[in-house]
């Protein structure tokens, strides 16, 4: 610490040669003159450092001991200040410069986003945005708890979030909402059926009675859990407690085959630039942006813009609210060429198996795979043929809802 204030408020550097330098020091003490780093340098010569503003003092106590004290050298803050007295430019820059660091430094530079997955960057950044917090808003201006609150209030996929004014950046920290388990309304009561066809593989009946069994080729619409149940009586009583509706749940694997097909046309229409171009330049600072091509339009049908941008970076690689902006433009026709069959029949097969997983789920999954392709009245025909393992039980309610209550044997048949 006490190198620092020793810096801020300057030494000298002093060496003195005399028969007694000893006394010198002596009088330096006495006179209240601090010294610090004293060097004795050879018979008859010692040097010290003293502050700035007692550097002139110490020369005279040390003619009063008969020593010849010298300046060696200086340091320290206002020495350094000293060399901009004649340099009116340089100091009005440093004065700038300070000055910008102490303003700037009020200033959000930067927003950065941590926490979110399914809720994307863009989103929050432009609602944030919306309530104030962007990059060259004063800081102290921002209140995080009352802006927080207003964010979970406009995107209901948060559950939490934070602001942290560190600096020049705002850090905002978000937590995903958790979607609560759908919950089975047990009133609504029907059967599982089959949603498409297929050979049963395996049966999972969590409520009702099965009405398949391993197996058992099914077709689509086809009752596979049923929500009648039949209630007996004890054993060897011979009573009938006749039929009883809940809701039927559980689920249903088979192996399916699926055929999907896609098709493409063999000639499109490509691009062909034309050569001609423009560019168009724009600054953009603390948000705002400055464009230097005024009302300059683009006169082409049509064409491709292309956005090159340098942002300025601090040397800790933090980004600054300054980028260049340059925008090309160019021209082009459409021209028809014919399409390369292999590629448009790998990107046919590509879309396919991705809609055949979307068809699928996550409960899904592909046994095995054959592609055939074909070319027919200038289209590239595709066709997927898939055997799967899927679970194909969908819920469907009772139309008119009965009531869930036990009826007898004869009255469940004659209403059947």
């Amino acid at each position: 610490m006490q190198k620092v204030i020793n810096f801020l408020r300057g030494s000298v550097r002093l060496e003195a040669e005399g028969a007694f330098p000893e006394r010198f020091l002596n009088l330096c003490a006495q006179n209240g003159v601090a010294f610090w780093a004293v060097e004795w340098l050879e018979t008859g010569r010692v040097a010290i450092t003293v502050p700035r503003r007692d550097a002139k003092r110490a020369q005279a106590l040390g003619e009063r001991a008969s020593c010849q004290v010298q300046r060696q050298r200086t340091g320290g803050v206002p020495f350094f200040l000293a060399r901009f007295r004649k340099r009116y430019a340089l100091l009005t820059g440093l004065v700038l410069s300070l000055a910008a660091v102490c303003v700037l430094s009020q200033f959000v530079l930067n927003v950065e986003v941590s926490g979110n997955e399914t809720v994307t960057t863009a989103e929050i950044l432009t609602e944030l945005r919306r309530l104030g917090v962007r990059p060259g808003v004063y800081g102290p201006g921002i209140d995080p708890a009352a802006t927080a609150q207003k964010l979970l209030l406009q995107l209901d996929d948060l559950s939490w979030c934070a602001i942290n004014l560190k600096g020049t950046v705002a850090e905002v920290l978000v937590r995903e909402r958790i979607e609560p388990p759908e919950v089975v309304d047990e009133s609504e009561l029907g059967d599982v059926v089959a949603t498409v066809p297929g050979i049963v593989t395996q049966v999972e009946v969590l409520g009702g009675e099965p009405a398949v069994e391993e197996g058992d080729t099914v077709v689509e619409g086809q009752v596979l859990i049923t929500g009648n149940i039949h209630m007996e009586g004890a054993e060897y009583s011979g009573i009938d407690l006749g039929w009883r509706q809940v809701r039927a749940q559980g689920r249903v694997y088979a192996r399916t085959w699926r055929t999907l097909e896609a098709e493409i046309p063999l000639t499109a229409q490509v691009k062909a630039y034309t050569g001609e171009e423009k560019s168009f330049w724009s600054l953009s600072l603390l948000g705002w942006r400055v464009n230097f091509y005024g009302n300059s339009g683009i006169s082409y049908e049509r064409y491709d813009k292309i956005s090159d941008v340098w942002t300025a970076h601090l040397p800790g690689g933090q980004e600054m609210p300054l980028s260049l902006t340059r925008e090309t433009v160019r021209a082009y026709e459409t021209v028809p060429a014919r399409v390369d069959a292999a590629a448009a029949e790998k990107l046919l097969r590509a879309q396919l198996e991705e809609d055949l997983l979307a068809a699928l789920g996550e409960t899904g999954e592909v046994v095995s795979m054959d592609f055939a392709a074909r070319e027919q009245s200038g289209m590239l025909i595709v066709r997927l043929q898939a055997e799967c393992r899927e679970e194909i039980g969908r819920f469907v309610p009772y139309e008119g809802q009965q009531e869930n209550e036990t009826q007898p044997a004869e009255e469940q048949g004659s209403s059947g």
